[in-house]
């Protein structure tokens, strides 16, 4: 009886780890397969993290992909699970990953995590980067009278964070900012009439102080992109 007594909180202890998630081996769930597209393969500048992404085909339109960072023995799920593979961009100091995610036809939304610990983790806690940034679209004075998107809302991460966006004419410090491009229309506009929405409206965002801007040098397109229509066939 005793014995038992003094092994009893070690089973206990033994048990709970086997059961805790933590202890658990990292990887995805049964059903999931490692998709063999190289489109959808990305390494880190610094080579020490390679994302995978795994697909489960449950038919009937039912298509789930997570997206595992493998990091030495370590595999981490960059969260949320997903309707479509995603494309990935990472800074040059391999600390920051963009995910730019499709969630429909011409739909997309954006997430950012950071690299801690050796782990990648959500930088933006409960909400997407794309939230944020739409939330700072409608909250500006410029947009208070600009009716609601409601199709094809897509947020685009433009290219050259890589070398910080040099190609602008900008001396931008790196691995500091992003820039970002916001797009959609309206629903329910008949054939043949002209459709409107928003056309590429661009903000950067900062790594170091999580907070949106627009620069001075952005103003004229972001004008123009407001006043977006399009005639549709």
């Amino acid at each position: 009886m005793t014995a038992f007594c003094r092994t009893a909180p070690w089973l206990a202890l033994a048990l709970t780890l086997a059961a805790s998630p933590a202890a658990a081996a990292a990887g995805p769930p049964p059903g999931f397969i490692l998709t063999d597209n190289a489109d959808l393969a990305f390494t880190s500048p610094d080579g020490a993290t390679r994302l995978e992404q795994y697909m489960k085909d449950g038919g009937d339109w039912d298509v789930k992909w997570q997206v595992w960072a493998r990091h030495g023995e370590q595999r981490t799920e960059l969260k949320p699970e997903q309707g479509y593979g995603a494309g990935f961009r990472f800074t040059p100091d391999s600390q920051w990953l963009v995910r730019m995610q499709k969630t429909g036809s011409g739909e997309q939304d954006l997430f950012l995590y950071h690299l801690e610990n050796g782990v990648f983790v959500s930088a933006t806690k409960k909400t997407s980067l794309s939230d944020l940034a739409w939330a700072y679209f409608y909250g500006r004075p410029e947009t208070k009278n600009f009716a609601r998107l409601d199709f094809h809302i897509s947020a685009n991460l433009m290219k050259g964070t890589e070398e910080a966006y040099r190609w602008l004419g900008v001396n931008w410090p790196d691995n500091r900012y992003l820039v970002l491009s916001l797009g959609g229309e309206y629903d329910k506009h008949p054939k043949n009439t002209v459709m409107k929405g928003l056309g590429g409206w661009q903000c950067r965002y900062d790594l170091q102080t999580g907070k949106f801007d627009v620069p001075a040098m952005f103003a004229k397109e972001n004008a123009e992109a407001m006043k977006w229509e399009v005639k549709r066939r």
